[in-house]
């Protein structure tokens, strides 16, 4: 069984303009060919019959008609005939016998054709007859004198001259439109090109399945996504978008309309600045919500032709950034108290192996007593576990890395307020912290010692971290808590402060940094409860 010839979009539609193309001109043709026919047979029956009723009114011709003088009459007409286009011209009398003929016909015989009684009625005529000469077109007069017929002029255009006259006139109307349609078949070939280019080579069931495929795609992607073109009309959205911008509009009220309609004002969508770049991990609003957005820009052939704005809301990776923070804090205090024992216990191995058993009982009692001091303090005076936890690794990593982490007497902590988790105060505290730790270490001049305060005696939480670290450059003072903004190595994404004062302000409270004496910073936080 042969296997069935699937033709390509493109000769589809290269085949189909074709056909078209021709159907229209045969058409065209075919009208044309009507009504040149119909223009051809008018004119020249008009001029038949004028020429007919301009020879009946010739004096001459009325007295040879009435006087049945056929040699004068003959050289009379044959004159006129000489100067006439008409393909003969018959001159009969009141019974409509012949008494001249252009083609010498026999005289006196009857005229053919039946045409003869409207014009011996006093009429003029044109008709299409079938005479001695075979089919013509006939203008016809009736020759009158005082009010008397007397005679018949009948001027006639044989029909198959006049097809032979039809087809010339037509040839020019036949090149036209041969060369018409070549120039369309040019335009169908080269427009079935550019239409197949335009569709990158793909069959239109090939597009579809694309279509359905980017639609699912978009609906799968946990992310906002919103494609817009050059005047902010909306072209795609997808249901995570809706779902966070509480849009509840059908497709038809959100497709190609305004996006201001939809999200209010914000100089990440709307200003001129974005337009011509593209923008990643900006944090603004959307309408009520803080979303983290990127804005990509949608090239073709080297122009824009529009942007997709992809987003998330600021709440979910907060909260993935927190349990990640959360994680790798408590990794490095398991591997800080790891490292803190491995250390001891070689120390302790060394003192045994050298019999020095009283040395080796005092290096017990003393790191014992220092270790179960620091887990009575905080144990003590903060009452949530999780916040021990943490302090308790920080301190085990102050020690191994070369630091004293001193608490103040004064701490206390025994419930956090409602507007802020434990997750997000551990990630307040955890932070302040290893950017102390970090300072320190830049600072070879300090005494490598960080003083925590935190306290809850008063009508609000005050958390205090003070270094003897590098300080804050004055380059980035101003600037320290955005996004991205960082005095650490540039491998460091400078979000440790930003996600620090987000948390703070979500809780109402505040924090401020000053200059320590002689060296470092004092980052003061103070959180209502």
């Amino acid at each position: 069984m042969r296997k069935k010839v699937q033709l390509s979009f493109a000769t589809k539609l290269f085949l189909s303009l074709l056909l078209f193309s021709l159907i229209i001109l045969a058409l065209l043709q075919s009208y044309i060919w009507n009504a040149t026919k119909t223009t051809l047979y008018k004119s020249l029956g008009e001029k038949a019959q004028i020429q007919a009723k301009e020879l009946s009114v010739i004096p001459s011709l009325i007295k040879y008609v009435k006087e049945r003088d056929t040699t004068n009459l003959a050289n009379l007409v044959n004159d006129i005939f000489a100067q006439s286009d008409a393909n003969y011209i018959v001159i009969g009398d009141e019974q409509a016998y012949r008494l001249y003929h252009t083609s010498n016909n026999k005289l006196h015989s009857p005229m053919v054709g039946g045409d003869n009684q409207e014009v011996l009625s006093g009429n003029s005529s044109i008709t299409i007859s079938e005479g001695s000469l075979g089919l013509a077109l006939r203008g016809k007069a009736p020759i009158m004198d005082e009010g008397k017929i007397i005679g018949i002029v009948s001027v006639g255009y044989m029909i198959d001259d006049i097809y032979v006259l039809h087809i010339n006139q037509f040839i020019p109307i036949i090149i036209f439109c041969s060369l018409l349609f070549f120039a369309l078949f040019v335009f169908s070939f080269f427009f079935s090109k550019a239409v197949k280019k335009q569709m990158f080579n793909l069959e239109p069931k090939a597009i579809a399945l694309l279509v359905k495929s980017q639609k699912s795609i978009m609906e799968s992607i946990f992310e906002g996504i919103i494609a817009i073109d050059l005047n902010y009309k909306i072209i795609n959205i997808n249901q995570s978008a809706r779902n966070m911008l509480d849009i509840i509009a059908s497709d038809q009220e959100l497709l190609n309309h305004d996006l201001r309609n939809f999200i209010k004002s914000t100089d990440f969508l709307y200003g001129n600045e974005n337009q011509t770049k593209d923008v990643h991990d900006h944090i603004c609003y959307f309408n009520n919500i803080i979303v983290i957005a990127n804005r990509i820009r949608v090239i073709v052939d080297d122009q824009i032709q529009g942007w997709v704005i992809t987003f998330r809301n600021y709440d979910d990776i907060n909260l993935l950034s927190m349990k990640l923070t959360q994680v790798t804090q408590y990794i490095d205090n398991l591997r800080a108290l790891r490292h803190e024992h491995l250390n001891w216990m070689a120390t302790l191995s060394g003192l045994i192996y050298m019999k020095r058993y009283e040395e080796a009982q005092s290096f017990i009692t003393l790191h014992s007593a220092d270790n179960q001091n620091c887990l009575d303090f905080i144990s003590e005076h903060f009452k949530i576990p999780a916040i021990c936890g943490l302090l308790i690794g920080k301190y085990s990593k102050s020690h191994e890395i070369g630091l004293n982490l001193v608490f103040d007497p004064a701490c206390q902590l025994s419930a956090l307020p409602a507007l802020i988790t434990e997750t997000e105060f551990m990630s307040v505290l955890g932070n302040l912290l290893d950017n102390a730790f970090n300072a320190c270490l830049k600072n070879n001049q300090g005494d490598k010692t960080i003083y925590l305060y935190l306290s809850d005696a008063t009508d609000e939480i005050v958390l205090e971290v003070s270094d003897q670290g590098c300080g804050i450059d004055a380059s980035i003072r101003e600037s320290i808590f955005e996004p991205g903004v960082t005095s650490q190595d540039t491998k460091e994404h400078g979000i440790g402060l930003h996600l620090v004062s987000t948390y703070i302000k979500k809780a109402n409270g505040y924090i401020t940094f000053e200059d320590n004496t002689p060296y470092g910073t004092i980052f003061s936080v103070f959180i209502p409860k």
